[in-house]
């Protein structure tokens, strides 16, 4: 069914490279360096088991050619991060993703600031945004907090994963909190585990936090990983900063 073989390793740990702030960077100068895509090929040779991105309405980083030019040169799993829009629909399908993990999106955010409401994007998804997906033969992952509601219906809905939102356990400041959110993940995975979905993980994972959620979260897949990563990049070098967190992921 699919272009990629999306369940090719089971449980297996991965990371996958978030290339967005290479773009950043870019479009600060409006010039065409640092490019995304060679910093994704650098990746994937570093071990990365593919590369994620995310096309925003207002193409504040990765742009529409960028896409393209990525396609052509992924090799792993290629995720196409974006909000459930006719115009992001549109490309995605006509890219062939690999796997498209659905966030809500706005535009005053800095950064995705949570997990998809399901309840509220239900029917919609339902009815107008998975046909095409599936259709197309694209996996679909759906970005969420670690809720049991949420989680029950991306299963409901027949997602092939869920990305549980790891940024309530990066931004905790007290151990109680950070113990907290560290069980509400595990919850979460088991839950997504015995539903039948893949369970990948990200947003503001980094060196210092990685471990202890490895730790404690079982049948971790796909780890999306990137302003850390990037800005490790600057002072050791992009190909040594995911080499480094490959070999943690995989322990």
């Amino acid at each position: 069914m699919y272009r990629f073989n999306f369940f090719h390793n089971g449980t297996m740990r991965n990371l996958l490279v978030n290339i967005d702030h290479v773009a950043t960077l870019r479009n600060a100068r409006g010039e065409t360096v640092p490019d995304p895509v060679e910093a994704a090929m650098v990746a994937e040779k570093a071990g990365a088991a593919g590369i994620v991105f995310h096309l925003r309405e207002d193409r504040r980083h990765i742009r529409d050619d960028d896409v393209y030019r990525l396609r052509k040169v992924t090799r792993g799993l290629f995720d196409f991060e974006m909000a459930a829009t006719d115009e992001m629909i549109e490309i995605c399908t006509g890219i062939k993703a690999d796997l498209v993990t659905l966030v809500p999106e706005s535009r005053e955010e800095l950064t995705t600031e949570g997990g998809l409401d399901m309840r509220k994007v239900r029917d919609d998804y339902r009815e107008k945004v998975f046909p095409p997906f599936k259709q197309a033969g694209i996996a679909i992952s759906l970005f969420v907090d670690p809720s049991e509601e949420d989680i029950a219906i991306s299963a409901e809905l027949e997602a092939e994963a869920v990305e549980l939102h790891t940024g309530s356990y990066a931004n905790a400041t007290t151990d109680p909190v950070r113990k907290n959110e560290l069980k509400r993940l595990r919850d979460a995975a088991i839950q997504a585990h015995e539903l039948g979905l893949r369970v990948n993980a990200g947003h503001g994972l980094n060196f210092e936090n990685i471990q202890p959620f490895l730790d404690h979260v079982p049948h971790l897949a796909d780890i999306s990983i990137g302003h850390a990563l990037i800005a490790d990049a600057l002072f050791n070098g992009l190909e040594n900063t995911v080499r480094r967190m490959v070999s943690i992921i995989k322990g």
